[in-house]
């Protein structure tokens, strides 16, 4: 892409066209491929009001920046951020879950549930039972339920009376448990930051009957330069300071309204520099007659039809791939800490036998700059930020790292939310219990693992 030194010296807002620009010449796993080209219009679901038990309670800005990486504060000069995180707390860094990729991730945040147990396990899927496939670009898919597991941040709050509101949100466009937020819009990107942040403020001066109290919004912009230029990339340095100056007006002008709002800044995932020259294929040739397939960069789903024939195509697979590129699994072998294989596939997604590029390399036909989707304990530039700072966080300074379905309980704790079923039965674990939970995970045949837990929650969430 022939970008000139003078685009990329354009600040703050004027950047815009340039990541439009970005998104429009580079289609990657994230969400700029899903309906990019669509002119948005607010759709609100209508008779919706609040509860009036709930009219009192806080309000939560839940905001992401994709691809941001737990470095990128200080390494490309985020001040606003910086400031923000000295006011309330800061994570070392958000562990994302596996894979690290954008759909999975953005779900797993608004659900406290791993992707397996989602069912959102990649930006690409297929469903064996129908042959159905999913992926960003599809509307189609995006828009329907039957792909989305667990309860959505906006579908409880909704169901306990609380009106949410989402600018944009894997899942967001889908009516999951029968039920949309009550504000929200088509992901596109042809609308300016400036009039995005202006709707956030035109919801929290709604009346109280009808006020949001749960909003998402979304920057793609990080992502979009990490993508294309890398992470070391001057635009990708550009692009940290767009999104740390567009934050800065979105909190300034929400404080305005003297509301309790509270604000939860996270990224899905991280980004990592790519070996360029080698790019991965699956090693042998596959028999479409025999074999499906759905790819997500860093790995690549198998489902084979007869399953008599999968230790076949385990065999002929392991046999031609070159370890120092690639690794293959059946489903079965995946390590536990993925929570991601067959004890743990709740939706039979993941298929019978996944291959996993080893970092830096990547399955794809077209050389990329930079890209994530990698193990997050393994490689440590997947992991993400969390960031939190409003009345109902304590000022607790910077706090050990953490997983991502972490998130879901300090949501529902400022909101007094009450948690549903599959996340109610998490709890703060002592030492012993955590180390008998540790012990019984090699057993654990049914993929009975705690998803989100309270344990964040506790020390960060203020309850008035």
């Amino acid at each position: 892409m022939n970008l000139s030194v003078d685009i990329w010296n354009i600040k703050t807002y004027s950047m815009k066209k340039v990541f439009l620009l970005m998104a429009a010449l580079f289609v990657s796993n994230t969400m700029q491929v899903a309906f990019a080209q669509e002119v948005e219009k607010q759709i609100v679901v209508p008779n919706r009001q609040n509860d009036p038990k709930q009219e009192d309670k806080p309000y939560v800005i839940l905001i992401s920046l994709d691809g941001f990486r737990w470095d990128y504060i200080e390494k490309h000069e985020a001040p606003f951020l910086k400031e923000l995180a000295s006011r309330g707390v800061q994570a070392e860094s958000l562990i994302p879950s596996y894979p690290s990729v954008t759909f999975p991730n953005h779900y797993s945040i608004v659900t406290g549930l791993y992707p397996g147990h989602h069912g959102l396990v990649g930006n690409n899927m297929l469903d064996i039972t129908t042959g159905d496939r999913y992926s960003l670009g599809n509307k189609k898919a995006v828009t329907d339920p039957k792909w989305y597991g667990g309860t959505p941040l906006w579908v409880l709050a909704e169901q306990q009376g609380m009106m949410s509101a989402c600018y944009y949100w894997p899942g967001s466009e889908a009516p999951i448990q029968k039920t949309l937020p009550s504000y929200y819009y088509a992901y596109s990107e042809k609308t300016s930051i400036e009039q995005r942040i202006k709707e956030v403020e035109e919801w929290l001066a709604l009346p109280e009957r009808i006020r949001p109290h749960f909003i998402t919004f979304y920057l793609p912009e990080v992502d979009h330069a990490g993508h294309s230029f890398g992470p070391d990339a001057p635009q990708t340095k550009e692009a940290v300071q767009f999104v740390d100056s567009a934050l800065r007006d979105l909190v300034t002008n929400v404080r305005k309204t003297k509301l309790d709002v509270n604000f939860i800044i996270v990224s899905d995932h991280g980004m990592l520099e790519l070996d360029k020259k080698t790019l991965l294929e699956i090693p042998v040739k596959i028999d479409e007659k025999e074999v499906s397939v759905a790819s997500n960069g860093t790995y690549v789903s198998l489902f084979v039809k007869d399953k008599k024939n999968i230790d076949k195509w385990y065999n002929k697979l392991k046999k031609a791939a070159n370890p120092d590129l690639m690794k293959v699994y059946t489903t079965y072998q995946l390590p536990e800490e993925f929570k991601f294989g067959s004890a743990h596939d709740r939706f039979g997604r993941v298929g019978d036998i996944i291959l996993t590029a080893n970092a830096p390399y990547y399955f794809t036909n077209k050389s990329l700059a930079g890209s994530h989707g990698f193990d997050p304990r393994e490689v440590r530039e997947m992991q993400g930020i969390f960031l939190a700072y409003g009345p109902n966080i304590a000022q607790k300074g910077v706090i050990p790292s953490f997983e991502n379905v972490n998130i879901y309980p300090i949501i529902t704790s400022i909101l007094g939310l009450q948690l549903p079923e599959e996340i109610a039965q998490s709890k703060v674990l002592t030492e012993e219990e955590r180390m008998i939970q540790e012990k019984s995970k090699e057993h654990n045949k049914h993929g009975e693992v705690i998803d989100g837990t309270r344990e964040v929650a506790d020390q960060i969430v203020i309850r008035k």
